[in-house]
């Protein structure tokens, strides 16, 4: 009879046991799962605290009139947004950063090309001549705007000693009109990194495109225009997006005429730029709101101008793989 009960209580017990396995297969993958998002929690937490909450914190005081000191703040809604389209002085800003991209990145990508061109070719000595050019952008700005501002200081600037020498008279660099002039120049001292990038493209590209073209009889301005440029376009937009999003973003004028958060006023009008404008509502007039409300215009003017720079190019860049949305 034991025996009998054995067989009958066994098809009920082989489940049961069968369950308990699939129990023990789970743990490993949730252990995998807790490893994963415990090495990810640095990130997480990092993102969280030091992106998320200061946009929300930001944005939540681009709607008040908070001045950073008083613990009292007011509710203002979007009064903060409309003021600035009242503003002549934010608008000239904008205005001007807008040049000053227009002016610069083209001129910064141009330079990297035109020099990584030159070093890509087989020269004596170019791997020195690429880490020279190349050092300049790996100086910190403040660096970079304090060297500038002792080369062109009107006194003792090594740029009007040379004039001097050359029997001109001084030059005041430093100040409006000269003093844009200045900026570009800074800007384009710093174009290694384009050239770097630039370079980097020129080397992806098949030699056997280029010999094929000119065993087709293609000069060397044929081969660049038609094959080299066309092949760099991808680094080229690259370069083109990265470049106006830190010129519109760009603080060097502050550097370059004071050097310190509190020497806004001191900028020259023709390198007030946007973020120098911020800066003084910031630290000079304490409008701690108004000066959010105009960040938050600059994250849309910037994700604006991106979308459209990718839109308008989209016919004009060439990808040697096709992008997985166009497949």
């Amino acid at each position: 009879m034991s025996s009998a009960l054995t067989e009958v209580r066994r098809p009920v017990l082989e489940p049961a046991v069968e369950r308990g396995a699939d129990r023990r297969k789970k743990p490993p993958s949730l252990r995998k799962a807790r490893t994963f998002y415990l090495f990810v929690a640095p990130w997480i937490i990092g993102f969280v605290a030091l992106t998320v909450f200061p946009l929300g914190y930001a944005f939540w005081l681009s709607l008040t009139d908070s001045d950073g000191l008083s613990p009292r703040t007011h509710f203002v809604g979007f009064q903060n947004y409309v003021d600035i389209f009242h503003d002549p002085l934010t608008l000239s800003s904008l205005g001007k950063t807008g040049l000053f991209a227009l002016v610069t990145v083209p001129l910064s990508i141009f330079a990297g090309l035109l020099l990584a061109v030159i070093l890509n070719q087989p020269l004596k000595g170019r791997g020195l001549f690429r880490a020279l050019i190349y050092l300049p952008a790996v100086v910190p700005p403040v660096g970079a705007a304090l060297t500038f501002r002792l080369i062109f200081d009107r006194d003792a600037g090594a740029a009007n000693g040379v004039l001097s020498g050359l029997g001109a008279n001084p030059i005041t660099w430093l100040v409006d009109p000269n003093v844009r002039y200045v900026l570009y120049a800074l800007v384009l001292w710093g174009c290694g990194g384009s050239m770097i990038i630039s370079l980097a493209g020129l080397q992806d590209i098949p030699r056997e495109l280029l010999e094929a073209a000119q065993v087709d009889g293609a000069s060397y301005w044929q081969s660049f225009s038609r094959i080299t440029v066309p092949l760099l376009s991808p680094v080229i937009l690259f370069q083109v997006i990265t470049g106006v999003i830190g010129s519109l973003q760009s603080f060097a004028p502050l550097l370059l005429s004071s050097g310190s958060l509190s020497g806004a006023g001191t900028v020259p009008q023709g390198n007030y730029l946007y973020m120098i404008h911020v800066f003084a509502q910031y630290f000079s007039a304490s409008r701690f709101g108004y000066a959010s409300a105009m960040l938050w215009l600059l994250f849309a003017v910037i994700l604006l101008v991106t979308l459209v720079i990718i839109k308008v190019s989209a016919r004009t860049v060439f990808y040697t793989v096709e992008p997985e949305g166009k497949r």
